[in-house]
């Protein structure tokens, strides 16, 4: 069990990943009663295995994204700093608390900041910004950024990255580089069913951190298990790019839970083969993108495959390092 500071070392620490549970908070209609409830069945699922931490996500309505209905009917949720406190409290190890920044200003930001730090404990924050160009944007994510480095608690300031964005304009590697200038210490990807966008993002990072002289961040890798069509259009709604031969896959397997949590599987050995000799610092994050147990457990079960699959890798590439 580590604590905050330590995790914080951990990420300078390239021989080693770092692991963690994903999470939404509970529906805002929830009692709180039963929010502490829900806090204990999820850790309870986890209690077996061995994480660094948790990501508690900020759930917004985002229909903006694309054109087509959600899947999954939107509702609002408990304030994630609360169940960000809540979850800290009952498992005493750190969480990483999303933060979509687009309704904001800086001053009712800071405020939210100096909230979160004082009255949630809050220590480690990802800010979200916009997910389309259409919406109007109160507060730019870069200026959220710089209103948070500058803010008098010490946050451990994380951000997003998007394969897909580099897929479609090449660029994201640089947007990286940019928002580790402005303040982040880590990133955390949206969930992959594309690994060779993922490989691509990684490696153009990586060259580029190399020729810049600059030291490169960890990024995060985020899966999640799919078990239906529906679990499946919502992975798609999210701007998750899913191959089609990898939906036939899932939706045409007998199981296509654990059809999914192979397809992950070999995805995250395929990055590793490609990605490792660049001395990237990586991590994982498991979640499940809906509340059905199967996809709960599922999701349990892909994170004990993958962490082990990481752990064997690094410690594979530090022996040929020490060897040579």
């Amino acid at each position: 069990m580590i604590n905050d500071s330590e995790l914080r070392a951990r990420y300078n620490d390239n021989t080693r990943g770092v692991y963690f549970i994903g999470t939404t908070p509970p529906k805002s209609d929830t009692p709180l009663e039963q929010v502490d409830t829900i806090a204990d069945k999820l850790l309870q699922r986890v209690s077996d295995i061995d994480f660094d931490g948790l990501i508690v996500y900020d759930i917004q309505d985002e229909n903006s994204r694309t054109n087509k209905p959600r899947p999954f009917p939107f509702k609002s949720t408990h304030d994630p700093r609360h169940y960000s406190a809540l979850l800290n409290k009952k498992s005493s190890r750190p969480v990483i608390t999303y933060k979509s920044v687009t309704q904001s200003n800086a001053a009712t930001f800071n405020q939210w900041a100096d909230d979160a730090w004082d009255q949630y404990g809050v220590r480690d924050i990802v800010l979200v910004g916009s997910p389309s160009k259409n919406n109007q944007v109160s507060l730019p994510l870069a200026e959220a950024y710089h209103t948070l480095v500058h803010n008098k608690n010490d946050f451990f300031i994380g951000g997003v990255t998007i394969a897909e964005r580099h897929a479609s304009k090449g660029n994201e590697h640089q947007r990286l580089i940019e928002k580790h200038l402005q303040g982040c210490n880590f990133f955390i990807s949206q969930a992959i069913y594309d690994s060779q966008a993922t490989i691509d993002l990684l490696t153009r990072y990586a060259i580029e951190c190399k020729q810049q002289g600059l030291k490169p961040q960890r990024i995060i890798l985020t899966f999640s298990p799919c078990g239906s069509v529906k679990t499946l259009e919502f992975i798609e709604w999210l701007g998750v790019s899913v191959p089609e031969a990898t939906s036939l896959r899932i939706l045409n397997a007998e199981k296509p839970l654990f059809e999914s949590i192979r397809i992950c599987h070999n995805s995250l050995k395929q990055i590793l083969d490609a990605v490792l000799p660049y001395n990237l610092p990586l991590g994982l994050n498991i979640e499940s993108l809906t509340n059905r147990k199967e996809e709960i457990d599922g999701s349990i079960l892909l994170y004990k495959l993958l962490r082990s699959t990481m752990d064997n890798y690094l410690a594979k590439f530090e022996l040929n390092n020490l060897i040579k």
